[in-house]
């Protein structure tokens, strides 16, 4: 089953998106069937589970971190962290620079729809954020994260992603290299490829519930 929903969604978004499998709710053995089932990139928001899931997979894998990181958590899993999605302290980027021996592609959380319930930083403060980041060599800011809320007005959702994606244009003509989008989830990946997104993070559509 995991091999047709995969199949599915890749054929639907087409090459240019990358479909990152969330696994945070399924065992170790239904991730290597994912990988088996042609999954390549794989995301996990706790830390526990991004070092099973990391340890257990080949090494042809990528695990993304999509959950909030903790500043004295980054030492844990700074080995195999490669893609970071949740950007949006100083703090984190700090730890990483000091543990890192390679560089982390990080995504900045943007909370677009100004939910309390969310974390990340407001659009505005965003560039201010690449800023103080410019000079660090292992942090690399390649592009914007964010979540749409939940709900069922496609026109909240729209604006979330379209929101992110009008930032993104106007941050490159700085900051060239900040040009990928992540954003989409099961429920609302289409939207979220629809206006730009380049990595979705789909759990039960891929996995199951």
């Amino acid at each position: 089953m995991i091999k047709e929903n995969f199949e599915e969604i890749k054929n639907e978004v087409g090459d240019n998106v990358n479909v990152i499998a969330v696994t945070k709710y399924h065992s170790v053995e239904e991730t290597l069937a994912a990988y088996e089932a042609g999954v390549r990139h794989f995301g996990e928001n706790r830390i526990e589970g991004f070092i099973e899931k990391r340890q257990a997979l080949p090494a042809d894998a990528e695990v993304h971190f999509i959950g909030t990181m903790q500043s004295r958590k980054v030492k844990d899993v700074i080995e195999d962290l490669y893609y970071l999605h949740s950007l949006e302290r100083e703090s984190v980027a700090k730890k990483i620079e000091q543990a890192a021996q390679h560089v982390v592609n990080c995504f900045i959380q943007v909370n677009v729809s100004d939910e309390e319930s969310k974390h990340g930083l407001k659009p505005e403060d965003v560039e201010g954020f690449l800023e103080t980041l410019k000079d660090y060599d292992y942090v690399k800011v390649i592009g914007l994260m964010t979540m749409a809320p939940h709900t069922e007005d496609i026109e909240v959702i729209e604006q979330t992603f379209s929101g992110l994606s009008n930032l993104r244009d106007t941050l490159m003509q700085k900051y060239p290299e900040v040009k990928e989008l992540s954003m989409g989830m099961s429920n609302d990946y289409p939207i979220a490829v629809k206006n730009g997104a380049s990595y979705i993070r789909i759990g039960s559509k891929i996995m199951g519930s």
